[in-house]
């Protein structure tokens, strides 16, 4: 999200928000608390269609570099057993949309709030961590009509969704497993 912001407004958010980031990386302020407050700084009153066109951007550039090569077999196993695909994050819908639309997958994540064409900072609904990934996926999707979820998290925000699942992988663990049951 800092990519969208200018380099003033960059400056301003390091400088009034370096607290809460130096608590985050230390582990003393939860993500849910900073995440929040980088977006309302970095992305207050900037074009939405500059935000999306550099989530689009980072979708394509960025993305793809960071995802476990685990993740990529586990997408290709269940795409061979035509199975639904959701990917379910806490991260800005403004390149989670476009990296999910590019591999065909469905998506829930964090939606950003516009108004008049700007964005405002704030989340639309809140952040997709937490209780409300399996808020949002039961209102989606109605989970009696599958055989078999699996879930995949790798972060204690993920853990209400995880219950959800039938097949709970939790920081890669019995993925490999998994595959070759199936």
């Amino acid at each position: 999200m800092m990519r969208a912001a200018s380099p003033a407004r960059k400056a301003v958010a390091y400088g009034a928000l370096f607290p809460v980031g130096v608590g985050y990386y230390a582990g003393l302020v939860a993500g849910r608390t900073a995440r929040p407050l980088f977006a309302q700084v970095a992305l207050w009153g900037v074009p939405a269609a500059d935000v999306r066109a550099l989530g689009s951007t980072y979708a394509s550039e960025v993305i793809p570099q960071t995802i476990r090569p685990m993740a990529l077999e586990q997408l290709a196993w269940h795409r061979r057993n035509g199975d639904k695909i959701v990917v379910v994050s806490g991260s800005l819908a403004v390149y989670v949309r476009p990296w999910c639309e590019r591999e065909g997958l469905e998506r829930i994540a964090t939606e950003l709030e516009e108004r008049n064409g700007q964005c405002t900072g704030r989340y639309l609904g809140g952040e997709c961590t937490g209780l409300e990934k399996a808020v949002r996926i039961r209102k989606a999707y109605d989970l009696s009509r599958f055989q078999h979820i699996y879930a995949y998290g790798d972060t204690a925000e993920d853990l209400e969704m995880l219950a959800l699942a039938r097949h709970q992988i939790y920081r890669w663990q019995g993925a490999s497993e998994l595959r070759s049951a199936g």
